[in-house]
């Protein structure tokens, strides 16, 4: 995983400087970039987009540690499976059924 990843970084326009934690495999990437060009937030989406889809396809996490918030929401069905995402969103409502915690984190929440 890290050659096809060090290698799309490398090739980018944009500096994608790499930090990790040696001992548990987990890795950042730093993308560098200019929000108020399109350009360069698509350059960072297509990124994203390969690092996590290599992540999931080798059995690895879109997130080691960090929360998945609303950039990594498209990813859960992929990691996780409908069923388990269909479960997750149930204990939610179960907890907040007026979803007043954390409203739209995670997953797209239904009432």
């Amino acid at each position: 995983m890290r050659r096809g990843n060090e290698q799309d970084l490398l090739k980018s326009p944009l500096p994608c400087p790499i930090v990790g934690h040696v001992g548990n495999g987990n890795f950042h990437v730093a993308m560098l970039l200019d929000p108020a060009r399109p350009e360069e937030l698509e350059e960072a989406e297509r990124l994203n987009q390969r690092i996590v889809t290599r992540a999931l396809k080798l059995g690895g996490t879109c997130t080691g540690e960090h929360g998945v918030e609303l950039h990594k929401m498209g990813f859960m069905i992929d990691e996780h499976g409908e069923d388990a995402i269909d479960t997750m969103r149930a204990i939610k409502h179960a907890l907040d059924p007026h979803n007043l915690m954390n409203p739209g984190k995670i997953f797209a929440f239904e009432a």
